[in-house]
């Protein structure tokens, strides 16, 4: 069942044993402290793991005029843009050295294949990942609401057991990565 910002928020308000939200702004505490801690616990959250469900490749679109240095060309990072995973010449999602500067990817290819984490809708995200995000909110939201340390720190150690096993779960959605490039095993041939 695909939740919402608001269903997300208003099941971590339970769990901390307040009052669940209708919106973010419906003028109660709660809602406030949601509409302000929601975004970037969230956006967090997806940048600190590359999820299998919000990673996405896509072909930039470059920019006029050079950087002023280092680099030949500089590419527009999509909207949705969150973390860089990797980028590649035309064809390949890795394989170049660049630099992200603000809103920009900086190389010198005349093409680029940006593997990237981006922001999905809410009604993506998957079970597991609901779960750790609802404890996370949870944890996050106890202080500013209930004023209890000792409550926030017990919610933060169940918070990181979630995440642990949110990314078991994520990591066995798709086959684990090989070592393409190690010196040690290339000696040894």
């Amino acid at each position: 069942m695909a939740l919402s910002a608001i269903a997300l928020c208003s099941r971590a308000l339970i769990r901390l044993g307040a009052a669940p939200i209708a919106g973010f702004d419906d003028g109660s505490a709660e809602s406030e402290v949601a509409a302000n801690l929601y975004p970037p616990l969230r956006d967090g959250a997806l940048s600190s793991h590359p999820w299998s469900f919000a990673t996405g490749q896509v072909s930039l679109a470059r920019l006029a005029g050079e950087p002023l240095a280092d680099f030949a060309y500089a590419y527009q990072l999509p909207t949705d843009f969150l973390r860089v995973l990797s980028a590649g010449p035309s064809g390949r999602g890795s394989g170049l050295v660049f630099r992200i500067a603000g809103s920009r990817l900086l190389c010198d290819a005349d093409e680029v294949v940006l593997t990237y984490v981006y922001r999905p809708d809410e009604s993506a995200f998957p079970p597991y990942f609901d779960q750790m995000l609802m404890a996370r909110l949870t944890a996050e939201f106890c202080i500013p609401l209930t004023e209890s340390t000792t409550r926030a720190q017990f919610l933060f150690r169940l918070a990181e057991d979630e995440f642990r096993r949110a990314k078991l779960i994520d990591a066995q959605s798709h086959t684990p990565s090989a070592i393409t490039d190690f010196p040690l095993v290339e000696v040894r041939s």
